[in-house]
């Protein structure tokens, strides 16, 4: 069957991978378009659109659908259904109704938990000990549509946000082959989500990755796994900002003040006072500098052993 696949994000890039070597023919990419991006703002393509132009496939890229163009761009193709994958944009209900078997979408996260652009960051945030993909029928709403199939995987205590969507994206990609050809043969009956047990998440800003030492050690960890590999959590070690890239929550209630950088005795080497408990710095990043692990950091910041972050 013609299949037109929509994407923008890493994410996507397994599932159109999977749709391609299968036995459908993918007839079009859409994508988000191209943005500026580094010092000197040059315009980047998507990973899903380098994808697509490497095997040749037609690429769309529509900053809305909600010109008549646009649409009419899209019917051309004839596509029996549409996959959508981190893709970014509302499909109105001309988009919808387009395609013979629907629009699936394959989301990261177990709906109706976490809807919305950040779900695997919030899976993190908020301690979740299990996540998973869920393969969905788009509606007008916002992940609300209703659900082909789910399947769940653990959240493991070293799992970070550029982690845990590399494994969804994997498990997703290949869930979503798996059940194609029940959906197609009409072999699925879509279930409604539970609406009473919906969350929402929001877009993520850079400004989310400055950390309060005054919350527990546990939960500025989980932010430091979330934030990884962006925007990345950081403190202020006087007027230079501080990344720190991994660390790990420690009990220890050690005396000083909150924000307050201590000697560890054993690895991690040193620690920030929180609000409760210490957080051990495993690797950080001093602004102008490479990462790197604390211990290499201490060798050469003598003077951060007793200095307060902010």
């Amino acid at each position: 069957m013609k299949v037109i696949f929509m994407g923008t994000a890493q994410f996507a890039v397994p599932v159109l991978e999977r749709l391609l070597n299968s036995s459908h023919q993918v007839v079009a990419v859409c994508t988000q378009p191209d943005k500026p991006a580094g010092r000197k703002r040059d315009f980047i393509r998507s990973p899903v659109k380098a994808l697509a132009l490497n095997r040749h496939i037609p690429v769309m890229q529509p900053k809305t659908f909600k010109s008549p163009q646009a649409v009419r761009e899209l019917s051309r193709f004839c596509p029996d259904f549409i996959v959508v994958a981190a893709f970014g944009l509302i499909l109105p209900p001309e988009v919808l109704s387009l395609p013979q078997f629907g629009c699936l979408n394959v989301h990261p996260s177990l709906l109706p938990r976490h809807r919305g652009p950040s779900p695997v960051v919030n899976a993190i945030l908020d301690g979740d000990e299990t996540t998973g993909v869920t393969i969905m029928l788009l509606d007008a709403g916002l992940d609300s549509g209703p659900i082909l199939a789910r399947r769940e995987m653990p959240i493991l205590p070293e799992d970070t946000t550029g982690s845990l969507t590399d494994k969804l994206a994997q498990l997703g990609s290949a869930f979503l082959v798996d059940i194609l050809p029940e959906w197609l043969e009409g072999k699925i009956k879509p279930q409604p989500q539970e609406e009473n047990k919906a969350t929402y998440t929001k877009l993520i800003t850079s400004g989310d990755g400055k950390i309060d030492w005054h919350l527990p050690a546990v939960e500025i960890w989980r932010r430091v796994r979330a934030y990884n590999p962006w925007p990345v959590c950081y403190g202020w070690w006087g007027d230079r900002r501080i990344r720190i890239h991994s660390a790990v929550p420690l009990e220890d209630i050690t005396p000083g003040k909150v924000g307050e950088v201590v000697a560890l005795p054993s690895s991690p080497e040193a620690g920030v006072i929180t609000g409760h408990g210490v957080l051990g710095l495993s690797r950080v990043q001093l602004e102008g500098r490479k990462e790197m692990s604390i211990a290499e950091f201490l060798r050469g910041q003598r003077s951060f052993v007793g200095s307060v972050l902010g």
